[in-house]
């Protein structure tokens, strides 16, 4: 979707569908939602349909056609694990990013049960999924932690959670298997409000399992407004990776 992302943890967008439906309190305030119907208004073509699932196959080829490596997510405005998503369309997708591996892809889900069924057929004969596939799943407070469970099911070498908006503490993150995890608040006239200790909770328990604690902002009316700064720094690190792309970026900064 776009070259260069405000997303603090990545670089580009990527958005081979569009659209999507709500599945749990993480959904209620949903951003995509929000810009989706905005763009429908612009006139964009892409959101024709608005917010409903909507395969874009004209958006295929397009990693194919960004030669720097970039660290790409995958569906900022839809889930790729969605239902109406086939599994021909999933092949797709995945041979996309199986050829262009020179980016890392970072594909977040909040139907991990699907991606662990896809992924383990997928890649039923080999060792594990490509090393520059990263998946994720959002975990929005204790109610939906055992999609972490469904995740570790992955054959992948790089997991990762985003806790945002994170709306509740997590105070028992089993977080075996998992590479990273990424924490936020919720923004908009709507959020609900973070509170700095589930934060602190979580950057405990990623010292603790030495697992890269990446802290996105606190939230407010503007994604940006409350900053980054949670005591007194920012945390933006990511997990080590063994692929050409790290190779490039560890060479890079050398």
């Amino acid at each position: 979707m776009a070259d260069k992302s405000r997303i603090e943890w990545t670089d580009a967008t990527w958005n081979p569908t569009t659209g999507c439906t709500k599945v749990s309190p993480g959904c209620k305030n949903c951003y995509a939602e929000q810009l989706a119907l905005r763009l429908q208004r612009m006139g964009s073509r892409n959101y024709r349909n608005a917010f409903r699932l909507t395969l874009q196959p004209h958006m295929l080829s397009l990693p194919l056609r960004w030669k720097s490596p970039r660290r790409i997510f995958v569906n900022s405005m839809s889930d790729l694990f969605h239902r109406d998503v086939t599994d021909a369309y999933l092949d797709q997708v995945f041979d996309v990013m199986e050829q262009a591996d020179w980016h890392v892809f970072q594909i977040l889900t909040k139907r991990p049960e699907r991606m662990a069924t896809y992924t383990s057929r997928r890649y039923l004969n080999a060792a594990a999924s490509p090393a520059h596939l990263w998946f994720g799943t959002s975990v929005e407070d204790a109610r939906v932690i055992e999609r972490i469970d469904a995740l570790r099911r992955v054959p992948s070498a790089t997991r990762f959670l985003s806790c945002e908006p994170l709306i509740g503490p997590l105070r028992d993150l089993d977080l075996s298997g998992i590479a990273w995890v990424i924490v936020g608040g919720e923004s908009g006239r709507r959020r609900r409000p973070i509170d700095p200790m589930w934060v602190r909770e979580i950057r405990r328990q990623c010292r603790s399992a030495r697992v890269a604690f990446f802290f996105k902002q606190w939230g407010g009316a503007m994604s940006k407004s409350g900053g980054r700064t949670l005591d007194g720094r920012t945390y933006d690190e990511l997990p080590h990776i063994a692929s050409r792309t790290s190779k490039k970026r560890a060479l890079a900064t050398a």
